[in-house]
């Protein structure tokens, strides 16, 4: 499968990267800049064969079979909607679009043409995540009550936080890796949301406290933020014992514990790269497969994740379209 990646940032050179060795044969095929030197100058240091100085000549490259959407928030809607008219399949960079609206009409797009469409947030699809799940499910920790998930970089001078017309603010950028963790977990029939945030000088939300109520009684309390480090963990308590998860967007370690006592340590597999590939690989196979989305992240998922944020921004003031 031969990947054509829309901008040439960080997150793109991550993706260059973790495809070099081209794992199942799927490949960076192709690279598009609005700037063609910084297209050129990129292509070279990845060994990416292709590069376009537009982003709609890398869309109609007979010879790409998906695109990765790796631009700012603002303009992945414009860009994905681009690609797809154009019968080509897109993973999109979370967060996946400015708002729900946005996200809706992509989808709607993707299911009426019959074109493939996912979010690009790693999380869902690695086999790390998906270990913690059949934990759960197993019984593990006895019936699972409380959860807390925390992800917070010292990020708050980046363009892509600060800037509001770019989507800026913690929320899009960390705080939907805690709420996918959520409801990875503990799922979506949440009866009551409380939460606050401090925002920047600029308007947007750079640190943010959310807690969850559920139906059933659970409860899960997030952090996300742009000010600080902090330990990245998650913690899935249950009436036997707890999880503990290191690093909730990218699980690189998950211990189990029964009675205050470590029982189980699960380390990532050998022949991890980025966490990225296993993005990619699910990509392959819903395309062969002919499915418009993954099972992994459905498009319904994706849509309620972003009206969550909507809720939560309109909440805090922070501005949701431009």
């Amino acid at each position: 499968m031969r990947l054509g990646i829309i901008g040439a940032g960080h997150i793109a050179i991550k993706m260059a990267r973790t495809l070099a060795g081209k794992p199942n044969g799927c490949e960076c095929y192709a690279v598009a800049s609005r700037d063609l030197d910084k297209a050129k100058a990129f292509a070279a240091e990845h060994g990416i064969p292709k590069a376009f100085g537009s982003y709609r000549e890398l869309v109609e490259c007979p010879d790409v079979d998906i695109v990765y959407i790796a631009t700012p928030h603002s303009h992945h809607h414009a860009h994905t909607r681009m690609a797809l008219e154009c019968g080509k399949p897109c993973l999109v960079e979370k967060a996946f679009t400015m708002n729900a609206e946005e996200a809706e009409d992509l989808v709607n797009l993707s299911e009426s043409k019959g074109i493939f469409l996912t979010e690009a947030i790693w999380t869902r699809y690695m086999p790390m995540s998906h270990k913690i799940a059949s934990l759960i499910n197993e019984g593990a920790i006895g019936e699972p009550k409380l959860l807390s998930a925390t992800l917070c970089y010292p990020v708050s001078h980046k363009e892509r936080i600060i800037r509001p017309e770019l989507g800026g603010g913690a929320l899009l950028d960390l705080g939907v890796y805690v709420l996918n963790f959520a409801r990875m977990y503990f799922g979506s029939d949440i009866v009551r949301t409380t939460s606050s945030c401090v925002k920047g000088t600029s308007g947007v939300d750079l640190q943010e406290s959310i807690s969850l109520t559920y139906r059933d009684g659970r409860m899960a309390n997030l952090q996300a933020g742009a000010l600080c480090f902090n330990d990245r963990q998650g913690i899935i308590s249950g009436s036997e014992g707890y999880i503990r998860v290191d690093n909730v967007n990218c699980p690189s370690l998950i211990e189990v514990y029964r009675n205050y006592e470590k029982v189980q340590s699960i380390q990532l597999p050998d022949n991890f790269i980025t966490g990225f590939e296993y993005q990619v690989l699910e990509c392959q196979r819903c395309i062969s497969e002919n499915l418009v989305e993954s099972p992994m992240m459905p498009h319904s998922e994706t849509v309620a994740i972003m009206h969550q944020m909507d809720v939560l921004r309109k909440e805090w003031g922070v501005r949701t379209s431009f």
